[in-house]
Order: C-alpha cells, then sequence, then structure tokens
C-alpha cells in the first residue's frame, strides 16, 4: 500500500490527467460532432451489442493476415482485461486494507493477469520486430500516394514506437510489482507462474525492504504511465481500442455493405452537396479518422493500389487522423480555416481510381468506409464544381438524353429477336410472376444480349412466367451515382420508381442479371419510396434447380473458376447460389485464392466502365484475369455484365486462352441441344 504522500501525489497526478483527458476527449469529440448528420444512437442495445461483439472479435480480423491477428489479439484481450487489473492495483495501492481475496476468484484473477500480461508482451515483441526489425512492406505506402508531411516524416513509426514503449514499460512493471510481492511473501505462487519466475531468478536474493522499494517503484510506473497516457490517447492510433467498437455501435443502418444515402434535392436550404471540406464529411466518416489503427488492410486489398495506382484508402485516414492532430483546438473550436480534401487527404487521380468495389469497407476492423468518402468527393467535384473526367460526360449525357450510358437509340427489344419464343411485355402478360429487367448492358451491349437471351430461355423452359417492360426500362443511373452525379441518379430513380410501381412490379418480383441493377432497385430506391423484390439471374436458376422446376444434364463439363461480382459477392452476400447453379451444371469448380466476399474487382465499377483507367502500372481487369487463369480453368465463369467485359477484353489481350462465359451460359448449355438452337 502507498504511503499517505504517496496517495496524496497519486491523487493530485490523476485530478490533473483526468482534466486533461477530460479536455483532449472533448477536443475529439467536438471535431467529430462538427460533421454532417448525426451518429447512430437509436436501437441502443443492439448498437451496445455490437460494440461489444466488436471489442471483443477485434472487428473479425482474423479473416486477414492471420498471423498477425493472432498477436494482435493477445495485445488487445489483455489490454482489455487490464482495465480491471489496473482498477484493482489502483484500489490496493489507495484503499487500507484492500486486497484481491484469498480464494477462487482471486486466485483465478491473479492467473488471468499473470497470463494476460505475459501474453500482451509477446504480441509486443512480434510487433516490434515487424515494425522496426522486418519493416513489413504492408504497413507503408508507395510514394505516389499523397500522404500527410508528418506521416511521410516518419510520424507513425514514431508513434508506434511510443505505443509500444508505453505498453512495454506499463505491463512488465506491472509483472515486475508482481513480483516483488511475491517475493516478500515465500517466492513462490502458483497463480502466478511469470511472476513466480521473475521472483525466483531475477529478484532471488534482495531483502524485504528492498522487494518493498521495489514494488513501490514499480507500481508507480505501472499505474502512473496509464493515467499520464490518458490524455495522449486522442492523438495517437491506440484510440482504436474503444474507438473501434464506438465506430461499429453508432455507424448508421446499411441494406447492403456499401450504401450510399439520397441527397435531399428539395430542401432549398441546402447549399453543399457531398464533400468539399473535412466538415462536409458526416460525423461517421469523421469518426473514422479516429478510429483508424493504421494497418492498412485497406490499402492491401484495394484494387486501385494493387495495380499501381495513387490511391490508398488507408491514407485517407491517416490523413484526416494527422489534419486533427496538428489542430485539435482550432479544428473543434471552428477557429481553423476549412481544410479542402482534395489535396489534404486524397489525390485528384486516387479519387477517380476508386472501383467502388467496398473491399476498405469490408475488411476493415474498426468500421471505417473510405469509399463512401470518396463517393462524397466525387459528389462535390461534380454537383458543386463541374470537374469530372471527360469521358464520363458521354456517359451523362447518354443517361439524360437516352435513358442509357451507351447513348444508344436503338430499341430495347433487339435481344430477344433472335430467341423461338416471343418474349411478352407486362401489357401483354400483367400477370407475370417475375418481372424480367434486362437493364442498358443487356439491351444494348453484344455480348451482355446474349445473356439476356440465356436468362429469358431458362425461364421459359422451367416454365415461369415473366415479362419485360421493352422500351419503357430506363437506366437505374447506378453509373451516375458512383461517379458523384447524384442528382441525375435521383432524377432517374424517381422516373424507374413511377414506372415500375404503374407496372406492378412493387406486388411482384423482379430478375435481372446485372448485381447493379440488383443493388440499386433492390436496395437504394427504397429511400425514394420504391420499394422492390429484386432477384439475380444466379439465385432464381439456384431455386429453379433445387425445386425441379429446372432439370439440367448434369454432364461433367470442362474446369470453371467463377468470379463473385464485387456488387453481387461483397456488397450483399450472394456466393453460394452462383456456385449452386454451376455445381447443378455439372463442372468441376477451381476457386480463385481471391473469392467470395474477398473476390477481387473486375475494374468496371465506380463508373470506372465509362472513363479511361487511372494511370498505374496494371490493369485490374489483366490483374484479375490472371488470377482466373492460374486456376487451370478451361472456362471464367461471371455474373454480371460489366465483369463479362472486363474478363473478354483481358482474354482478347492473352490470345483467349480462356472462355468467358455468364453463369447463365453455363446453365443453358446444360440444358442440352434441344434448348440451343
Amino acid at each position: 500500500m502507498l504511503s499517505p504522500f504517496e496517495k496524496a501525489a497519486f491523487i493530485f497526478l490523476l485530478v490533473v490527467c483526468l482534466v486533461a483527458t477530460v479536455n483532449t476527449f472533448g477536443l475529439m469529440a467536438r471535431i467529430i460532432l462538427r460533421g454532417q448528420g448525426q451518429l447512430g444512437t437509436d436501437q441502443v442495445i443492439r448498437r451496445l451489442r455490437e460494440g461489444v461483439v466488436a471489442l471483443f472479435s477485434q472487428g473479425r480480423i482474423i479473416r486477414h493476415r492471420r498471423r498477425t491477428s493472432f498477436f494482435h489479439y493477445l495485445v488487445a484481450w489483455g489490454f482489455i482485461f487490464y482495465l480491471l487489473v489496473n482498477g484493482v492495483e489502483v484500489a490496493e495501492g489507495l484503499i487500507t486494507g484492500f486486497h484481491v481475496p484469498d480464494n477462487i476468484i482471486g486466485n483465478l484473477y491473479q492467473l488471468a493477469a499473470d497470463v494476460f500480461g505475459t501474453l500482451v508482451l509477446i504480441g509486443i515483441v512480434y510487433f516490434l520486430l515487424r515494425r522496426f526489425a522486418f519493416s513489413d512492406p504492408a504497413l507503408t505506402a508507395r510514394e505516389n500516394v499523397l500522404l500527410h508531411p508528418d506521416v511521410r516524416g516518419g510520424a507513425i513509426m514514431r508513434d508506434s514506437f511510443i505505443v509500444i514503449l508505453f505498453i512495454t514499460l506499463h505491463i512488465g512493471f506491472r509483472q515486475i510489482a508482481s513480483a516483488a510481492l511475491v517475493g516478500m511473501e515465500g517466492g513462490s505462487d502458483p497463480w502466478q507462474p511469470t511472476a513466480t519466475l521473475i521472483a525466483q531468478t531475477l529478484l532471488s536474493g534482495m531483502t524485504v525492504e528492498g522487494l518493498t522499494t521495489l514494488w513501490h517503484f514499480s507500481w508507480w510506473i505501472a499505474v502512473g504511465l496509464i493515467v499520464v497516457f490518458l490524455p495522449y490517447f486522442p492523438y495517437t492510433k491506440h484510440a482504436h481500442l474503444f474507438m473501434g467498437p464506438l465506430n461499429f455501435a453508432v455507424q448508421p443502418e446499411r441494406n447492403y455493405l456499401g450504401e450510399m444515402h439520397t441527397l435531399n434535392f428539395e430542401d432549398e436550404s441546402i447549399e453543399q452537396f457531398g464533400a468539399g471540406t473535412l466538415f462536409d464529411l458526416s460525423q461517421k466518416q469523421l469518426l473514422d479518422g479516429f478510429a483508424c489503427i493504421m494497418c492498412n488492410r485497406c490499402q492491401e486489398v484495394c484494387p486501385a493500389y494493387n495495380t499501381g495506382k495513387e490511391l490508398s484508402p488507408a491514407a485517407i485516414e491517416i490523413n484526416k487522423r494527422y489534419l486533427y492532430r496538428n489542430d485539435m483546438a482550432g479544428l473543434a473550436g471552428g477557429t481553423a480555416e476549412p481544410i479542402p480534401l482534395l489535396g489534404s487527404v486524397i489525390s485528384e487521380s486516387a479519387l477517380w481510381a476508386c472501383t467502388a468495389c467496398g473491399h476498405c469497407i469490408e475488411v476493415c476492423p474498426v468500421g471505417n468506409v473510405p469509399m463512401l468518402d470518396i463517393m462524397d468527393m466525387r459528389r462535390n467535384q461534380v454537383l458543386m464544381d463541374s470537374a469530372f473526367p471527360a469521358q464520363l460526360k458521354g456517359a451523362f449525357v447518354g443517361m439524360e438524353r437516352m435513358g442509357n450510358p451507351w447513348q444508344s437509340t436503338d430499341g430495347r427489344m433487339a435481344w430477344a429477336e433472335p430467341l423461338p419464343f416471343t418474349v411478352p411485355l407486362v401489357e401483354e402478360n400483367p400477370d407475370y410472376e417475375y418481372l424480367l429487367w434486362v437493364g442498358c448492358a443487356g439491351a444494348f451491349n453484344p455480348d451482355a444480349q446474349e445473356v439476356t437471351r440465356a436468362v429469358a430461355t431458362i425461364l421459359h423452359e422451367a416454365g415461369v412466367s415473366f415479362a419485360v417492360l421493352g422500351d419503357s426500362e430506363s437506366c437505374t443511373g447506378d453509373s451516375a451515382r458512383r461517379a458523384g452525379n447524384e442528382y441525375l441518379f435521383f432524377e432517374m430513380a424517381q422516373g424507374n420508381i413511377e414506372m415500375l410501381n404503374a407496372a406492378g412490379a412493387d406486388k411482384k418480383r423482379i430478375v435481372t442479371s446485372c448485381p447493379h441493377c440488383f443493388t440499386t432497385i433492390g436496395k437504394e430506391y427504397g429511400e425514394l419510396g420504391g420499394h422492390y423484390q429484386v432477384f439475380h439471374h444466379t439465385q432464381l436458376i439456384a431455386d429453379l434447380v433445387g425445386t425441379g422446376k429446372l432439370r439440367l444434364n448434369g454432364k461433367t463439363l470442362e474446369k470453371v473458376t467463377y468470379h463473385d461480382p464485387c456488387y453481387l459477392g461483397r456488397h450483399n452476400g450472394v456466393i453460394a447460389e452462383p456456385r449452386e447453379a454451376l455445381a447443378k451444371a455439372g463442372v468441376t469448380l477451381l476457386e480463385m485464392g481471391r473469392h467470395g466476399r474477398d473476390s477481387f474487382c473486375c475494374g468496371a465499377g465506380g463508373a470506372q466502365y465509362w472513363k479511361e483507367e487511372e494511370h498505374g502500372g496494371t490493369a485490374v481487369n489483366a490483374t484479375r484475369f490472371a488470377e482466373a487463369q492460374s486456376t487451370g480453368a478451361t472456362t471464367l465463369a461471371v455474373g454480371c455484365p460489366f465483369c463479362a467485359t472486363m474478363m473478354k477484353d483481358a482474354n482478347r489481350e492473352k490470345g483467349e486462352p480462356m472462355q468467358v462465359q455468364d453463369v447463365a451460359q453455363v446453365v443453358l448449355a446444360a440444358l442440352g441441344d434441344r434448348v440451343m438452337g
């Protein structure tokens, strides 16, 4: 127990540091609250549960970098348990007669404190070696990525060293303090194996007075460091320990992984659309900067970064963090000058390199959404500054004037002309079960037209009552939205909702072969009042086969690998059904290394299809095609018209070593020759 003087000194230090802590955490809170919108605070029980799950699962980091994740668990769980340990240590120092009870509960507590302390130190050694001895390249970014000058100057390395040193000294001296107590009590305690080892080796021969002095010194280092470190938390990445779970707890409800929310164009008081400066971002997006662990997992999976572009999702959050820490008082109090996002958190080239694949959101262990930052910045560029890649203008004009980004004036039913049966319009079959949403690609892209015919044939052979909208159909506006032209999306969505409701689609089912149409109609139109039950054609095919309505020959075909479209697999979790359909068709499926939710993007998303790819080392589609080819499969199956085009382009560049087919085309082949003609 501490002496009266030590108690008074500690209480004084505690009060001073708590006041400073309240101040710095207050600055953090005020910065976050200067953002747009509000943090999610409804459904408190559910949100608390999600926060707790995120705390103990550490954002499910074990899915990637498993070795590093294992050691991170050691440190994280140990540090969480040490919240209790630190409280007990303070009580033992300040409260006369307070001590851990000598019973089974007390013994288990001592064992846990000892073991967790040891595990934390083991984990810290791993991270020390990983960052400083082996300089893991995953923890750095290429020179072409925009990073805050402090970061380029080694600030992250310094911050990491400070945190590692703090944890090492805190846990290490706590273990020494425990060893000193064990030494004073006979030199052995089976419930504290590490403390006993230290007592019997390093501290053997010390007098009781020496052990007592050592305990006092070690207590002050271990507990004092925690108290002194508290006000510094907001300035370090160590804040992710609590900001990460908070981030999960307050995130808005999302219908799918990368959902974008509609801007209110009918409110005339709104003068800013999208994010041009730091505080144009939402409160959740500002919180992301504090939650970021700077692990670069998002960078590691980003298709743009992986192919040499300037984009690093991690750099967006890291740059936010260092903008905060350089002027927390000014940003919190509103005295700092507005900080433009373009040029301070991201470069222009990086802004337009994003494919909106959502992998940065899916992989982030603290719930950050850098892709949505990019989408909001694109909105500002298009709606406020009219600044966007020139190639996008054609797509915008096509959607505005012709209802499709191809700028085609052809009829939308040309795809059906080669079919041996008549495809009915809604007017001809008003009691349809499924509305087949053809989509712009399915109507105007020759390759996608073949897929649309395959889907229609499958529905026909299965006896499914379906109809199409024909020339009444219009682009969903997905590409406009991802390119930042939210107003164009808004207008197209409203028109489509009115048209779909008039066709009775709100009371029926919709099936489409385009994951982007699937997402936009099924998951985004609801915010504008359009509520529809939408299925991807692979889901319907799997169901038709499963219920016996579609009988396939099941012959073993060539080896096939399947590419998961980002907006089907990762964003919406439709992963099993395409594989079920392929399995029923009798193929031998060879999986790529990155598949399912970890699938690598084809490079077409985020409106990239309508513009030149940003400068980099390689093309995204070439990188993905190389993965497909490496499986040894002879056919690459896809489930998206844009993925199909990108993979076919890459296939042609390689001399066409593979067949690229939609799942529907593979299934159609398994129906037999009677329907192939």
